[in-house]
């Protein structure tokens, strides 16, 4: 009986840690999945691969974006809007970041319990859900304005810890 037990416990955390492993990613941008399974062009963009793509996306973002009524964001600068770094852009703005209020929370919900520090596309993500949000907060009114910019400073909250965590760990 202690051998079933203990080959079922071993049998139970091999599955765990399998599993585990290949969705982490998905835990905090399951978007980012369903696009992966439906087009084979993206697999997984990031913008950030090197100091000049940090530039770009600055660029992208200091450019004006225009957000239409549904919600869609596009880079209004024709000329930026034509490089292939804007496509991924497009994709991960329009595809993968959450949209709405309860997606947002549900991702901070999420980044609060994240116990390792954030993947490069996971935070970049996050700050564009943050770019995102500060957008909503500035064009909403009343209730709706407090409720994105709560989101706003949860995300804030979220990406300062996730900044900090290596910093906040006790010497072993």
């Amino acid at each position: 009986m202690l051998w079933k037990t203990l080959l079922l416990l071993l049998f139970y955390y091999s599955a765990h840690a399998t599993v585990t492993h290949r969705w982490s990613r998905a835990m905090l941008f399951p978007a980012a999945q369903r696009f992966k399974r439906s087009s084979a062009a993206f697999l997984n963009p990031v913008l950030q691969n090197s100091l000049e793509d940090v530039v770009l996306l600055y660029e992208f973002l200091l450019a004006e974006l225009d957000i239409d009524k549904g919600q869609r964001i596009s880079i209004k600068d024709e000329e930026l809007a034509s490089l292939r770094k804007a496509a991924e852009f497009d994709t991960i703005c329009n595809e993968i970041i959450p949209k709405s209020i309860t997606e947002i929370r549900r991702l901070t919900s999420r980044l609060s319990s994240y116990p390792r520090v954030l993947k490069k596309e996971d935070f970049e993500r996050t700050v564009l859900t943050m770019v995102y949000t500060a957008y909503r907060a500035a064009q909403s009114q009343g209730h709706q304005k407090d409720a994105w910019a709560d989101s706003f400073v949860s995300l804030y909250k979220a990406l300062k810890h996730d900044l900090m965590l290596p910093y906040n760990k006790e010497p072993s």
